[in-house]
């Protein structure tokens, strides 16, 4: 009479799935006749571990085991080896295990490679960044040879490999473990050339240039990336072509700064404009607008023009346009200029609250050169 199938597995009767396959795989390591070939008992242990394997791993198979006993699974036995008989190939056992290191070695390789994606820097004005732009760019490439249609063969025929017989893969005996490695002769493929093409030395492939007309979007800026599926490299033997990525470089403006969404522009102001106020035309990236300089104002201030900056491919509204003025020296005076600028300075002597950052900077200096004794 068989024995009980848990007791074979040394496992209990309420043992999981999991629990039951790690049990075989451990019994069957230890039995297994490549294993023990000085063992005439190896076998039967074997294909008794094997039988209690196939039974409570299946649940149906199970659950009428625990019910019947070997009654209830042995009109679907054939003869304690399993469902197919004998003890079967070790890499059977071992399959799932090797299978992820060694890609399951069954499977032949496709011949086809995809080709390489490309990458192209294109160099933009800030208005053409801003506003989008139509580009005709020319770059190398690698496309299909047309001589061989990309098969890399004169007249375009392959050859099953008479290294592996097309598989892609050889058996490699190591001890008592079949390993299955990728063929080296086809590289996997399964497909040789014996006459190679002329035209591109059996690559498949030919250097050219090809030309593309790119539409850039409005409001890219240097950082931002366009993919063009499909305009890389072309595949080798039949494989898709690659993707070329368009890098964005947005050239120095000799005006305009950008920050994000927003616009930077220094804009110089006369003396008497700071002192006195008055208005003054800025440029924008669609026009021009009036700036409107208050009386007193400093160097360095910036004034915001609401919606005149950039509205970039990630926003629904413009940014700014920022202005900071600077006040600027006038030069190459006169004799009668300096005479009144003299003036102006000696009456400002006498009132030093008319320059306020001057004499708060002078109090913050004489504090300074107190506390260090100077």
């Amino acid at each position: 009479m068989s024995a009980d199938y848990y007791d074979t597995l040394g496992v209990s009767r309420d043992a999981s799935t999991d629990e039951i396959r790690k049990a075989y795989r451990r019994m069957a390591r230890k039995y297994h006749p490549d294993r023990n070939p000085d063992d005439p008992d190896a076998e039967d242990k074997f294909k008794e571990v094997r039988e209690a394997h196939d039974v409570l791993k299946d649940e149906q198979k199970r659950a009428a085991y625990d019910r019947f006993g070997h009654a209830g699974v042995n009109g679907g036995m054939g003869g304690g080896g399993g469902p197919q008989g004998g003890f079967g190939d070790i890499n059977d056992i071992f399959g799932d295990i090797f299978g992820d290191i060694f890609g399951g070695g069954r499977r032949r390789q496709s011949q086809s490679r995809r080709g390489q994606d490309l990458r192209y820097t294109l160099e933009l004005d800030l208005e053409e960044a801003v506003t989008g732009v139509e580009k005709e760019v020319s770059l190398p490439t690698l496309g299909e040879c047309e001589t061989c249609s990309g098969t890399g063969s004169k007249g375009g025929q392959l050859h099953v490999c008479s290294t592996c017989g097309g598989q892609g893969q050889v058996r490699m005996q190591q001890g008592f473990f079949s390993v299955q490695q990728t063929c080296p002769a086809c590289r996997g493929s399964g497909r040789t050339i014996k006459d190679p093409c002329n035209d591109c030395s059996g690559t498949g492939q030919v250097r050219e240039t090809k030309t593309l007309q790119i539409r850039i979007p409005a409001g890219v800026d240097t950082g931002d990336r366009i993919r063009l599926s499909g305009e890389g490299g072309a595949g080798a033997q039949g494989g898709g072509a690659g993707d070329l990525y368009v890098d964005i470089q947005v050239r120095p403006h000799p005006l305009f700064q950008r920050d994000g969404d927003d616009l930077f522009c220094d804009v110089p102001i006369t003396i008497t404009t700071a002192a006195l106020g008055g208005q003054l035309k800025v440029p924008t990236l669609d026009g021009s607008v009036m700036l409107k300089i208050p009386a007193e104002t400093q160097s360095g201030k910036v004034f915001r023009v609401r919606g005149k900056g950039v509205q970039s491919v990630r926003s629904r509204s413009a940014g700014d346009l920022l202005c900071r003025v600077e006040v600027e020296t006038p030069v190459n005076l006169s004799r009668e200029q300096k005479d009144l600028l003299k003036q102006l300075q000696d009456s400002l002597d006498d009132q030093p609250d008319q320059s306020p950052q001057s004499s708060g900077w002078t109090d913050k200096v004489k504090s300074f050169f107190d506390r260090m004794g100077f």
